[in-house]
């Protein structure tokens, strides 16, 4: 009987690694990554025109990441079960085209309710590709290969991180906000012919995802580890939401500055990204911890040296070095925890995130208009302490396997 299974096994592994790799796919992937990426925090660098165009408060503006972020969650949870049959290759054509629905409605909103509406549009797609991301990766390239493809996807995140907002800046300062939303159209189009031309068919695999899920959820571990993500991101989004109203109203920073303090808060994290891998092999917990921790210390330190924009332009460096490498370290967290449902966990993480995010960017907005912004860096400070005592509880929970 074990040889049989050992045989079986061989086989498998024989399959996995003489799966063609469709690495145009990969690219192609890549590039709806950097749209997708770029469509969701968009309104970050264009949030006061934005507001003063539709007619409302900044805070309210800032609610369409919220509302993105909400049907982020729903999609991640439903996706698979909405889905059913549907041949993956087909369901990520649909979601492209979606995205470049979603561009075409804002941009061409013309009241407050129109632009919510093609934000929720936004949120569908991001709930569901993210979700199908890591399986896609899979069915695209030998099992060897995965890594390296995820890290290209990683990429596409990583490039949009780092122009997307400063070029929003730069585009809605020359030809409006609603120019810079219509710019985001022609690369979701290009991305989904190349995906189209390049991604083979994909058959939907059986699996039982929301038993997995039930199952990971009994997991005391899992569950801290899940409310410690949801606190980084929340404390995350409650502050970077409303850079550009503080950097306007507080910093006195005008439409050049503002694009360069962006630009290098990109650029902070691309570094941040290509180099956290050498403190998560020193222990993905304790990287997991510092880093809220000193976000915190940084979002405290903006409210003093708030008037002083070289001061500011550092910190909002130092963040940005910070909070675009976390999120490496919580996918790492996913795969030394959970090995065996990455894919469930994976989709956890997804609906766990946007919901962080939807709740940060809100309840931040609440703050920002009603107290200012002092109120909500020292809100933000306090949820990010949070999510470092969670991670705390977490590693102390967890097997020490783990480091």
């Amino acid at each position: 009987m074990s040889t049989v299974i050992n045989l079986t096994a061989d086989v498998g592994q024989h399959q996995a690694s003489a799966r063609p790799a469709h690495w145009g796919g990969v690219f192609a992937m890549t590039l709806c990554v950097f749209a997708l990426i770029a469509s969701e925090f968009m309104p970050v660098s264009l949030l006061t025109p934005m507001a003063a165009d539709l007619r409302v408060s900044e805070g309210a503006a800032g609610y369409g990441i919220a509302i993105s972020g909400a049907f982020a969650v729903l999609t991640s949870l439903s996706i698979s079960a909405l889905a059913g049959r549907m041949d993956r290759k087909t369901l990520l054509l649909w979601l492209t085209g979606l995205m470049a629905v979603s561009g075409t409605v804002v941009a061409l909103a013309p009241s407050y309710c129109v632009y919510m509406i093609g934000r929720a549009l936004i949120g569908v797609v991001i709930g569901g590709f993210w979700s199908l991301s890591a399986a896609t990766a899979m069915r695209l390239v030998p099992a060897a290969q995965v890594p390296r493809a995820l890290a290209i996807f990683n990429g596409g995140n990583a490039l949009a991180t780092v122009i997307a907002a400063p070029l929003g800046s730069y585009l809605g300062s020359i030809i409006g906000w609603r120019g810079a939303f219509f710019c985001l159209i022609p690369v979701a189009a290009i991305a989904l012919a190349w995906q189209w031309i390049s991604l083979p068919a994909m058959t939907a695999a059986r699996s039982n995802e929301s038993g997995s899920m039930s199952r990971l959820l009994k997991r005391r571990t899992i569950v801290l580890g899940m409310a410690a993500c949801g606190a980084f991101f929340m404390g995350q989004f409650a502050l970077f939401t409303y850079v550009r109203p503080f950097l306007e109203t507080v910093a006195h920073a005008n439409v050049s500055t503002l694009s360069l303090i962006l630009l290098g808060i990109g650029v902070a994290g691309f570094i941040g990204t290509a180099t956290i891998g050498v403190f998560l092999r020193r222990g993905v917990y304790r990287a997991l911890i510092v880093i809220p921790v000193l976000m915190a210390v940084i979002a405290l330190a903006l409210i003093p040296f708030g008037a002083w924009v070289g001061g500011v332009a550092v910190l909002l460096a130092l963040w940005g070095l910070l909070a675009t490498a976390a999120p490496v370290g919580w996918w790492s967290w996913i795969a030394e925890t959970m090995p065996d449902d990455a894919e469930a966990g994976g989709g956890l993480m997804v609906a766990v995130v946007q919901l962080a995010i939807a709740l940060g960017s809100t309840a931040g907005g609440m703050l920002f208009d009603s107290s200012g912004y002092r109120s909500t860096f020292v809100a933000s400070a306090a949820v990010l302490l949070a999510g470092a005592f969670l991670t705390l509880l977490t590693s102390r929970s967890q097997a020490p396997r783990v480091a």
